[in-house]
């Protein structure tokens, strides 16, 4: 079993970069964990937001194997608290498929990739950007972890 964080084009800001480099080093300790990333769309700004989605959905599909667990961070998804969604990974990891979160571009995903999830995670009612989203899902990835193993990092 693998988690892995899949995401549409690189980190732009190098802080934020650093900060998810950090969560994503602490996580291996956790779980075979990878972030992934999809390189953005060349020409990208000369076509429709909906073509956009649909060519960066032919990636995302093509990048995941289809037996894993396909988990999508979307606004319409659900929320948890933090124990509620480390015992959401402890079911996922359970089931002992890769799992695999995906970040989608500034649009959202594609019908297709919609139709393929087989779960959507929103980690809250407002709109981060999608850059900003890597490193809170990253953190709160770190913070299950922390949880189902009893440690100290969370506190409630």
């Amino acid at each position: 079993m693998k988690i892995t964080l899949l995401v549409v084009g690189k980190t732009a800001d190098k802080h934020l970069d650093t900060l998810i480099g950090d969560y994503c080093g602490r996580l291996t300790h956790y779980a075979p964990f990878e972030l992934r990333v999809i390189p953005e769309l060349n020409g990208k700004g000369k076509v429709s937001q909906d073509v956009q989605k649909k060519q960066e959905g032919e990636l995302i599909l093509k990048a995941i194997s289809p037996s894993a667990a396909l988990i999508l961070l979307d606004e319409r998804g659900e929320q948890f608290r933090s124990l509620e969604f480390a015992n959401y990974l402890q079911k996922q990891m359970s089931s002992g498929r890769d799992i695999i979160f995906v970040v989608g571009g500034p649009y959202g995903f594609s019908k297709e990739v919609y139709d393929r999830a087989n779960g959507m995670i929103s980690l809250s009612k407002m709109t981060f950007s999608h850059q900003m989203v890597r490193l809170f899902f990253v953190e709160q990835l770190y913070r299950a972890c922390t949880i189902l193993r009893g440690e100290s990092y969370h506190h409630e």
